[in-house]
């Protein structure tokens, strides 16, 4: 009866030591559910922009196009002098993945008309920072050094910029904060002197890209005719283009239409602003 009892004993005491090892052994290390909450608090990689390469810039423009914004291809006589006038300068560039741009110059009998096209694919190197963040301080940056009023959703609201206080200009509002009876006096707004309609001064432009604007200056060339260069500046997530349409009259005196370059460069854009989507 001792040895059956010592039998029982031992039995028991492996028992139960083997219980220990198989409770034990089940689940992973400690390690693997240590800080269990750091994957969840680790911050997301900023997105890449939309773009990774850009468009041809001369071929970007077609010809009819280019024969409106250059009246003088059309007055060409020479067709190899005209397809080269039509294709137009490729801009100087180090790295076609990053900026590229193209140049046209046309005389004609009645002006001298200039068009710059550019492209530029905004690239963030800061994990933290998206490429369409990193492309919408560039182009705010462009429009301040412009003097163009880029709206801000941190603008505090203004009794006097629309009704009860929304912030929101009325449609009789001058965008450029300046008294709309400046413009009679402002050869950059109207030419020559006279009144121009608000819609016609540097401004934000709405329906085109992410975000745009338009400026539109008057030179003075002293003792010659006075060009008149609009610029449009549109971003589309991190691309920003910005086009430069110059006119400058043969005739002294001569002031370049605002709405009409206005309404030519508006044109381009649209048609570009196309080109990247498709």
């Amino acid at each position: 009866m001792q040895r059956k009892a010592y039998i029982t004993g031992t039995a028991a005491l492996l028992a139960a030591l083997l219980a220990g090892c198989s409770s034990g052994s089940g689940g992973g290390t400690p390690t693997d559910d240590a800080n269990p909450g750091d994957a969840a608090s680790a911050p997301a990689a900023a997105q890449p922009g939309r773009y990774r390469t850009l468009p041809e810039p001369c071929g970007a423009v077609g010809h009819d196009t280019l024969g409106t914004l250059l009246p003088g291809i059309q007055q060409l006589t020479d067709p190899d002098q005209r397809d080269k006038a039509y294709r137009g300068v490729p801009a100087l560039t180090y790295d076609t993945d990053r900026k590229v741009g193209c140049r046209w110059k046309v005389e004609s009998t009645l002006a001298t008309d200039r068009l710059s096209v550019d492209f530029e694919r905004v690239v963030s190197y800061d994990g933290a920072v998206s490429d369409d963040t990193q492309a919408q301080k560039l182009f705010q940056g462009m429009a301040k050094a412009a003097d163009v009023p880029v709206p801000s959703l941190s603008a505090p609201a203004s009794p006097s910029t629309g009704p009860s206080g929304s912030g929101t200009p009325s449609p009789s509002a001058d965008p450029s904060g300046s008294p709309s009876s400046d413009a009679s006096t402002d050869p950059a707004a109207g030419g020559s002197g006279s009144a121009a309609p608000t819609d016609l001064q540097p401004r934000v432009l709405p329906d085109l890209g992410d975000e745009a604007y338009l400026d539109d200056q008057l030179g003075s060339s002293g003792s010659t005719a006075e060009p008149r260069t609009v610029t449009v500046v549109f971003r589309t997530s991190n691309v920003v283009v910005t086009i430069d349409y110059e006119e400058q009259p043969m005739a002294v005196g001569v002031v370049p239409d605002s709405k009409e370059m206005q309404d030519r460069a508006r044109d381009l854009a649209s048609q570009l602003a196309d080109v990247l989507d498709g």
